[in-house]
């Protein structure tokens, strides 16, 4: 009995997928997050990115979303969410949910010796990032409000 050769296989001709821009950020995002940040052109983008990053960091309790149309974060309740809307910087709002709750008031017991809060209510806040420079400087500062904020609402 003779057998005939098997046939050699070809290389694939079928293009290969392209891996995103950011493939390793996106890999582990939310789809709707990655859907935000597939369509997102912004100036500050990588810092954008980062913060992300950073935020995820702080405690493996943390999940992200779109709310109010950005990324946003939350453990039991939404506690921050990216403003993007001025080119120049972006804008991190910490909260304590969509709706204000009796006796939240994390502005007012949140340390911030290095003075990166800008209080806006007394539960809400605001961080300014205006370059990557900024953000490295801000960035051990805001893992220790983040903790604090997370405890407190």
């Amino acid at each position: 009995m003779t057998t005939s050769p098997r046939p050699k296989r070809r290389p694939s001709t079928a293009p290969k997928p392209s891996a995103p821009a950011d493939s390793d950020a996106s890999a582990s995002m939310e789809p709707g997050v990655a859907a935000f940040f597939a369509s997102l052109d912004h100036p500050r983008r990588q810092e954008l990115l980062r913060l992300r990053e950073l935020i995820l960091g702080v405690s493996p309790r943390i999940r992200e979303g779109i709310k109010w149309n950005a990324p946003s974060f939350r453990t039991s309740d939404f506690f921050a969410t990216m403003n993007i809307h001025r080119k120049d910087a972006l804008r991190l709002i910490l909260h304590a949910g969509a709706k204000p709750k009796a006796g939240a008031k994390p502005a007012d017991q949140v340390e911030d010796p290095s003075g990166i809060l800008e209080r806006l209510a007394a539960d809400r806040c605001m961080v300014t990032i205006r370059d990557a420079a900024d953000f490295d400087a801000k960035a051990p500062a805001l893992r220790k409000v983040l903790r604090q904020w997370i405890d407190l609402i």
